[in-house]
């Protein structure tokens, strides 16, 4: 596992961290770099070629980290052998599920891919997409110019370059150390929709610097002489947001329940994907703590996911929301106002946190109109 290739950004922020280190998970909190702050740019050279950069930046009021799932699941795994647990490594597929759930009280699926996804069936109830929203590139890199007088350089960074997309960028700790993730979300038929090819990290890392140096150059000049860490520390693809509904049937009517990316899938232009794994599986090990010898059936897995979704649920709604063409108007205009007042940006920025606030403003026209028009009268 810490040989392959990297699978996500995994950024994670305090809430999430918390649930780490409750359950006595946070192996990482002397190595892995904290980025104490969010810094947001805007720029638009296709439509004018001497634009300013635009920006706004705002500290984290909680401690934000990336560690590679390549490190934290393999040293988890390890833990849980190490506790008496058994660990087995081998490819599922819907008839070796069924033989799963008939062998044990309870089954839960977490894969948010391939055919044990596709177990559980579309909640209509929410959009649904026949392709992805955007594309993307990640690259985990090392040797980026670091300088102590740039206050924003281990900031959580994202750029918006109309049409191209956006690159997003954030401090890691990876297999050899601390590190750097770039990640790019190109817009369909934009510049940093380019990644068809799949080339291998030396070579996309490449192209990502030529990008960089087209659409955002102050980033070039930090991450010039930087490298990819391994030849694993590429990854290309792009994700189809998805609601699923959390209980599917094996073997006749054997009840298995879905967790996290299995029952929603959305783009990680928001960060939140991490997190909602951990929020996910916290609550459903209260739920299984607070069962006692009563059977795990299709209502307490129904009941154990509904507490769980009526948090999540606004996560998912938030990224839907912060990839919709065009941007909404009330976004457009938060961020236009935190270029002007800190208050703004720090709300906006803190909010990652824990979408479920932005219900009361960002997401919410009137609301958005209520606060926002205390700056800009």
């Amino acid at each position: 596992m810490r040989g392959g290739r990297v699978t996500s950004t995994q950024l994670m922020f305090g809430p999430a961290l918390g649930i780490e280190r409750e359950a006595g998970l946070a192996l990482w909190d002397d190595t892995a770099p904290v980025m104490p702050g969010f810094e947001l740019s805007h720029w638009e050279p296709d439509r004018q070629p001497d634009a300013p950069v635009r920006r706004f930046t705002a500290p984290f009021d909680d401690e934000v980290r990336s560690v590679d799932q390549r490190v934290k699941l393999a040293a988890w795994l390890e833990l849980f052998e190490e506790r008496g647990g058994r660990a087995e490594y081998r490819s599922v597929g819907p008839s070796e599920v069924a033989g799963l759930a008939a062998a044990h009280d309870l089954t839960v699926l977490a894969t948010g891919r391939g055919e044990l996804s596709a177990l559980f069936a579309h909640d209509t109830s929410w959009p649904v997409h026949d392709r992805p929203q955007r594309t993307l590139a990640c690259f985990y890199v090392h040797g980026v110019a670091h300088d102590a007088a740039d206050p924003a350089a281990g900031y959580v960074r994202t750029t918006g370059v109309p049409p191209a997309g956006d690159v997003i960028i954030m401090r890691a700790l990876t297999v050899g150390g601390p590190c750097d993730i770039v990640l790019f979300e190109g817009r369909w038929g934009g510049a940093y929709d380019c990644w068809g090819d799949r080339p291998d990290a030396a070579a996309g890392w490449r192209r990502a610097l030529g990008l960089l140096r087209t659409h955002a150059p102050w980033e070039y000049e930090r991450f010039r002489r930087a490298e990819p860490t391994d030849p694993g520390a590429a990854l290309y693809g792009a994700i189809t947001p998805t609601v699923r509904r959390p209980v599917a049937h094996v073997d006749g009517d054997r009840p298995v329940l879905g967790m996290a990316d299995a029952l929603a899938v959305h783009d990680p232009i928001t960060g939140q994907g991490a997190n909602n794994a951990a929020r996910a599986a916290a609550r459903y090990l209260d739920a299984v703590l607070s069962r006692g010898e009563l059977p795990f059936d299709e209502q307490w897995m129904r009941e154990t996911f509904a507490a769980y979704w009526d948090n999540a649920r606004h996560t998912h709604a938030f990224t839907e929301f912060m990839l919709r063409e065009p941007q909404p108007e009330q976004v457009r205009r938060a961020i236009e106002t935190a270029f002007d007042h800190p208050e703004v940006a720090h709300r906006f920025a803190n909010g990652y946190a824990d979408p479920s606030t932005y219900r009361e403003w960002l997401m919410d026209p009137d609301g958005a109109d209520a606060y926002l028009g205390r700056f800009t009268k």
